[in-house]
């Protein structure tokens, strides 16, 4: 059974940094998507993790940085300058089919995690 496990989130100020993992039991291609109240699904990074492929929404380009450990299949979300408008349950997902940026295509998820962000 796949088991995606995430932590890392909390209550943070605007401008602060936040760092979100993500351990996934032999899954090496994962992704990293966010909810905001209100919201769709949205894409925020993708890696794999045996090539060190990355890439990364262009919402998020620049202020975040998705990096992984193939030897531990963790995946971290490294989170800068953060805003307001990033607040939202971030969910990790593994083994994407098709387009990355489409969440229909990731067979499995973790349970989320909170990121607030406040002003």
């Amino acid at each position: 059974q796949v088991q995606l496990v995430e932590s890392g989130g909390g209550l943070v100020q605007t401008g602060d940094s936040l760092t979100l993992s993500c351990t996934a039991s032999g899954r090496t291609f994962l992704g990293w998507f966010r909810r905001a109240p209100g919201k769709e699904r949205e894409f925020v990074a993708a890696i794999r993790l045996s090539t060190g492929w990355t890439y990364c929404a262009d919402s998020v380009k620049g202020r975040f940085t998705i990096s992984g450990d193939n030897a531990k299949n963790t995946v971290y979300l490294q989170m800068n300058s953060l805003k307001p408008e990033d607040t939202a349950v971030y969910y990790c997902a593994a083994d994407p089919k098709g387009v990355v940026t489409n969440p229909r295509g990731y067979n499995y998820w973790g349970q989320g995690t909170q990121v607030t962000v406040s002003s």
